[in-house]
C-alpha cells in the first residue's frame, strides 16, 4: 500500500520537474531560435489601417498562418519577411511569396479547363494549313503580276508560349499565380517577328456604318489592329494616342476620351497585382508602321489609308470610323511607334463567349440617366435576378468595379464570359484603355457595385488591406512591375499615387458597410458554386 503511495508521488514530482525544464529551459531556446510567438512584423500581415477620421477593423484576427474559418473562410497571415534568412530586396517578390498570394486554388478537373489541348492544336493545324494555302496564292499573284513584294514566312511549334497561355486557361483564371510561361509570353510579344497586319473584326463590322455627322464615332477615338506573329501567335495592337503627362479634359465625356495604349499595359499589372488574373497578357512594343504594317497586311483597306504627313511622318487611319477626320490618324516618327500589345484569346470557334451588359452600365448620351444612377437600392433588385443571386457573379463584378475605380476606367459597359463555364465563369478584364485619364479625379460612381451592394470578397479585402501598408505599398509594387516593360515608365507618378488614394477610398467604403451591416453581411467568402433559383431577364442566359 505505502510502496504504490510513494511510486505516485515519485512520479508526479518528476513529470513537475520535466515540465518545470521545459517550460523555463528548452521553451526559451527554441523561441530565441524560432521566434514564431514574438513575431511584430504588422506590414507583412492585415494590420489596422488609419483612414483619415475612422479606422478599419481588422478582417481577420491578425495569425502566423493561412487558415480557414468557420464559414469556409481565408483567414490570414502575419509572418516574418525574412523567412528561412532571406531578406528580399523587391517588395513585388515579396508580395507574391505573400501567404495571400499563394493560397491554392481548386485543381481544375477536365470540365474546368477552358480547351483540351488535342482540340487546341486540332485547331491551330487547320489554322496553319490555311495560311499556308494563302500564302500560296498571294505568290501566285506577286508572280503573275511582276510586283516586288516580301513574302513572309511562318513557323509553327507546339511550344510556344501563346499556345500554352492557351491551354491553361481555366475555370478560375487565365493564368496561374507561378506561371513562368507568361514571361516567356510576354517576351515573345516584345520580340516577334510581325508578318501580318488587318483590321479587327469589331472594326470590320463597323466598316460603312459610320455616320460622319454623328457626335460619337461607334467605337470611341481609337484604332486597334490585329498583327499575327512569326510563331503564329496573335496580338492586338492599340497604338499611342496621347502623352503620359496629359489629363483629360474636365469637359470630356467618357465615352469620347482618347483610348491609351499604357492604360492597357498598366491594367495588366494591376489586375496582376490584385491577383484577379483576367487580363490577357499585354505588353508594350515600338512598331515599324512602314515595315510591319503596310507591307504585311493584304488588306486593301488598310493598305489605302496609309499617308505621309507634312512632318514626313508615316500615318494611317481607321477606314469607316476616321476618314471623316484625318486628325484621328495616328503617325509614327518617321515610323516608329509604340503601343501595345494584348496576347488574343482562343478563337471564338473553340472557346466561344458571351458579352453581357454590365448591370451598372452608364448611359451613352449627353443626357440619359441609368436607373443605378437614380435609385441608391437598386443593388436590391439586381440581387434578385439570376445569376446575380447566387454564385459569384455579383462578388466579381465587384472586383471589376475596384480595378476600374482604382485606374478611372468609366467605359464599362458590357462584360464578357466564356460560355464553357456557365455562370460560375470569370468575367474577362479585356479593353481597358480608357483607364489612367486623369490622375486628380476620383470618380466614385465607378464604385457603385460595392456602395450600393455592400458586399465584398474575403480575399480582394484582404489584398487591398495588404497593399495599403508600408511593405506592400499599391504604388510602390506597380512602379516596380512597370519598370519592366520595354516602354517604361508607363504611368506618371501622380498616376502612382492617385492609386494609393483610391485604394483607401475603397476601404473606406467597405469600413462604412461593415459598420452599418456588420461584418459576416459584408465579408463573403470566396469560392461559391451558382445555384438556379429565380430566372430573370438581365444578365440570364
Amino acid at each position: 500500500m505505502w510502496m504504490r503511495r510513494d511510486r505516485l508521488l515519485v512520479t508526479l514530482t518528476l513529470a513537475a520537474v520535466f515540465s518545470a525544464d521545459v517550460y523555463f529551459v528548452l521553451l526559451p531556446k527554441l523561441r530565441e531560435k524560432y521566434p514564431w510567438d514574438r513575431c511584430t512584423c504588422p506590414a507583412a500581415g492585415v494590420a489596422n489601417i488609419s483612414l483619415g477620421d475612422s479606422e478599419v477593423p481588422q478582417w481577420p484576427p491578425n495569425s502566423s498562418t493561412v487558415t480557414r474559418g468557420s464559414a469556409g473562410g481565408l483567414w490570414v497571415t502575419a509572418v516574418p519577411m525574412e523567412t528561412g534568412g532571406k531578406t528580399w530586396g523587391s517588395k513585388l517578390e515579396k508580395l507574391f511569396a505573400h501567404p495571400l498570394y499563394n493560397i491554392r486554388s481548386p485543381d481544375p478537373g477536365p470540365e474546368e479547363v477552358l480547351v483540351q489541348p488535342e482540340e487546341l492544336m486540332g485547331y491551330y493545324k487547320r489554322k496553319v494549313s490555311r495560311w499556308e494555302r494563302h500564302q500560296k496564292f498571294y505568290k501566285d499573284v506577286v508572280a503573275a503580276t511582276n510586283i516586288s513584294l516580301p513574302i513572309q514566312e511562318i513557323t509553327f511549334d507546339p511550344e510556344v508560349s501563346w499556345l500554352k497561355f492557351h491551354m491553361r486557361i481555366n475555370k478560375y483564371a487565365l493564368y496561374t499565380r507561378d506561371d513562368p510561361n507568361i514571361k516567356r509570353l510576354l517576351q515573345d510579344m516584345l520580340n516577334a517577328k510581325v508578318v501580318n497586319a488587318d483590321y479587327t473584326q469589331d472594326e470590320k463590322a463597323l466598316k460603312g456604318a459610320c455616320d460622319c455627322s454623328q457626335v460619337v464615332k461607334p467605337s470611341g477615338h481609337h484604332l486597334k489592329l490585329a498583327l499575327k506573329l512569326k510563331d503564329f501567335g496573335k496580338a492586338m495592337f492599340k497604338p499611342m494616342r496621347q502623352e503620359r503627362d496629359q489629363e483629360t479634359p474636365d469637359d470630356f465625356f467618357y465615352f469620347v476620351d482618347f483610348q491609351r495604349h499604357n492604360a492597357e499595359i498598366a491594367a495588366f499589372h494591376l489586375d496582376r497585382i490584385l491577383d484577379f488574373r483576367r487580363v490577357p497578357p499585354v505588353v508594350g512594343r515600338l512598331i515599324n508602321v512602314t515595315r510591319d504594317i503596310l507591307f504585311t497586311t493584304h488588306n486593301d483597306d488598310l493598305r489605302s489609308v496609309f499617308f505621309t504627313s507634312p512632318a514626313n511622318n508615316t500615318c494611317f487611319f481607321a477606314k469607316c470610323l476616321y476618314v471623316c477626320k484625318t486628325e484621328y490618324a495616328v503617325c509614327g516618327n518617321p515610323d516608329m511607334l509604340e503601343g501595345s500589345l494584348s496576347a488574343y484569346l482562343p478563337g471564338l470557334s473553340i472557346a466561344p463567349r458571351i458579352s453581357i451588359p454590365n448591370p451598372w452600365i452608364r448611359s451613352y448620351t449627353f443626357t440619359g440617366r441609368e436607373e443605378w444612377e437614380v435609385n441608391p437600392f437598386y443593388c436590391d433588385t439586381i440581387k434578385q435576378l439570376y445569376p446575380y443571386n447566387s454564385g459569384n457573379r455579383l462578388l466579381n463584378i465587384i472586383d471589376m468595379a475596384i480595378l476600374d475605380f482604382l485606374t478611372g476606367n468609366m467605359d464599362r459597359h458590357h462584360y464578357e464570359i466564356f460560355t464553357k463555364f456557365g455562370d460560375d465563369g470569370f468575367p474577362l478584364h479585356i479593353d481597358n484603355a480608357r483607364g489612367f485619364g486623369r490622375h486628380s479625379h476620383d470618380e466614385m460612381s465607378i464604385l457603385a457595385p460595392l456602395t450600393q451592394c455592400c458586399i465584398i470578397k474575403m480575399s480582394t479585402l484582404l489584398r487591398l488591406k495588404l497593399l495599403s501598408e508600408e511593405e506592400f505599398r499599391l504604388s510602390d509594387v506597380m512602379r516596380e512591375s512597370l519598370g519592366r516593360d520595354a516602354l517604361r515608365p508607363i504611368l506618371t507618378e501622380p498616376h502612382l499615387l492617385a492609386l494609393d488614394r483610391r485604394l483607401q477610398r475603397v476601404l473606406r467604403v467597405v469600413h462604412k458597410c461593415v459598420k452599418k451591416l456588420g461584418e459576416p453581411q459584408v465579408v463573403a467568402v470566396d469560392f461559391v458554386e451558382s445555384r438556379r433559383t429565380t430566372a430573370g431577364p438581365a444578365g440570364g442566359r
